[in-house]
Formats: C-alpha cells, sequence, structure tokens
C-alpha cells in the first residue's frame, strides 16, 4: 500500500507535463525527431559592417553564432550596420536592404530576422519576414528591442548584437502567440509547480490513510436544552449603484512592420538609441 502516493505523484506530474506541452518552446519538442542542421559545410556572412563597429574577433563571434541560430531556426539572423551618409530612414533601409541582398535561410528572399543600426539618426529597426514574421511579430520584436537598447546606448554594440541573436532565437523557440516570458516557462516555477503538486497528492494521501473520523459537534449536543433559538431572516429590497469605467484607447507603438518596395511583408520594431 506504502506505494500508492508515489504511484499517484507520477501520474500528477505526468499529467502537468501534458498539459503545458503545448506551450513548451517548439525547439525543445522537435529536437527529439530532428537532426540539428548546424553542421553546414560553409558559414554564411551574417553580419554586415558598415560602420564599423565591431572588433574582428567580435565580429566572427557574432557571425559564427548567428550561423549556429540560423541553422537551428532556418531563420537568417542578419545585422547590418550604416553610417547612413544620406540620412535616409531606417525603416526604409530595413526594407531596401533585404529587397537588395534577398537574404533567406533556403532559398532568396526568405525566413529572415534582420537588424538595421543607423549611426547618423541613431535609431535601430527590426524586422521579421516570412517565418521571422510569423515567429517575430511585432510585439516580440518590440521586447527584443527593449532588452538590447541599454547596451546600445552604452555603445556595447557587440554586447547588443548578442543580446538581439540570442533573444531572437529563443523567442522564434515558442509558438506563435504565445508570450515567451511567462513565468510558467520559468524552469524554477516549473520545479516549484511540481514540489507543491507533489506535496499535496502526498497530503491528500496521508490524510486519508488516517482513517475516518465519526464524533461531530452535534454528537455531544442537547437540542432539547441547547440556548440557541430557531430564527429566519427576511429578505426586504436590494440597492445597487453602476460606476462608469472609461475605455483606454490609447497604445503604444514600435514602428511596426508594413511591405518592402518589392511586396515582401514583414513585422518591425522600431527606436533610438
Amino acid at each position: 500500500m506504502r506505494k500508492w502516493p508515489a504511484l499517484w505523484i507520477a501520474a500528477l506530474l505526468l499529467l502537468t507535463a501534458v498539459a503545458l506541452w503545448p506551450y513548451a518552446p517548439a525547439g525543445a519538442r522537435a529536437a527529439a525527431s530532428e537532426q540539428s542542421s548546424s553542421e553546414q559545410t560553409a558559414q554564411k556572412q551574417m553580419i554586415f559592417d558598415d560602420a564599423e563597429l565591431l572588433s574582428r574577433a567580435d565580429y566572427e563571434a557574432l557571425n559564427a553564432l548567428a550561423n549556429m541560430y540560423a541553422a537551428e531556426r532556418e531563420t537568417d539572423m542578419i545585422i547590418y550596420t550604416t553610417p547612413n551618409p544620406e540620412g535616409a530612414d531606417v525603416k526604409r533601409i530595413t526594407q531596401d536592404y533585404y529587397d537588395a541582398q534577398g537574404f533567406g535561410y533556403d532559398k532568396s528572399h526568405g525566413n529572415t530576422v534582420l537588424l538595421t543600426v543607423d549611426m547618423k539618426g541613431r535609431e535601430i529597426y527590426l524586422a521579421g519576414f516570412y517565418k521571422g514574421e510569423t515567429y517575430l511579430d511585432d510585439r516580440r520584436l518590440d521586447k527584443i528591442r527593449d532588452r538590447m537598447t541599454p547596451a546600445m546606448s552604452e555603445g556595447d554594440y557587440a554586447d547588443a548584437f548578442r543580446t538581439y541573436l540570442d533573444t531572437a532565437h529563443r523567442y522564434m523557440g515558442f509558438e506563435p502567440g504565445v508570450n515567451p516570458d511567462n513565468i510558467v516557462f520559468r524552469l524554477w516555477f516549473q520545479l516549484a509547480v511540481a514540489v507543491a503538486l507533489g506535496g499535496a497528492v502526498v497530503g491528500l494521501m496521508a490524510y486519508r490513510s488516517g482513517g475516518r473520523v465519526t464524533v461531530t459537534p452535534q454528537t455531544y449536543q442537547n437540542t432539547a436544552t441547547s440556548g440557541v433559538l430557531a430564527h429566519h431572516d427576511r429578505y426586504i429590497r436590494k440597492t445597487t449603484t453602476k460606476t462608469r469605467i472609461p475605455r483606454n484607447n490609447s497604445g503604444g507603438s514600435g514602428g511596426g512592420g508594413g511591405v518592402t518596395r518589392g511586396g515582401h511583408s514583414h513585422s518591425g520594431s522600431r527606436g533610438s538609441f
């Protein structure tokens, strides 16, 4: 009989895992059935540092990281920095650069996430194309931009670009429409829930195994001599008040997406640093 609590715990944890499975990172679910495609014969150029913000060592490290992440997500992860001497709009620069370069993981003008850094206007623009648009919508791109902006403002460009690559890679591991920063995806939270559920099951089993209590307050109560008199309440009337709740019509924007002059739709996020 002592084996039952352990069996209950195992069954409950299994049900919990099944319940959370639809919200698990897509990359984690695919890892068991797909081989890594990171073993490509040659690295592609993913970093285009026209503004010369990176050292050679940082460039090579980031380009290798971008290639590894691109293979895992089947999406090119591009960084383009420009001095922008003409003062062109950063969103237009991004769109035209994608059209001209034809980025894409497995085909021209394909799956891409593109970061453009305009050093003249001190602005950044992130865009997701095709699979990049699906998995990195405007809201997720806003989150990525918010994470990397402090390092950009401090001039730590290598760290900012690493944050961009790391976060884009992680976010693309979650199904569209899921908040990748939700607390339920944190390992410590999942462990805490598992421990709490296990403790609850053990406590319930221990409670049920202790026998039933048949003595109640009525067991020793003499209703004939009790000083409690029977009574009832009579409902008279009901009064209600109404309070108007104002509707919030305001909304923030990080630039948003659009369509390039070449006809390619994309998500987008824009901000200064």
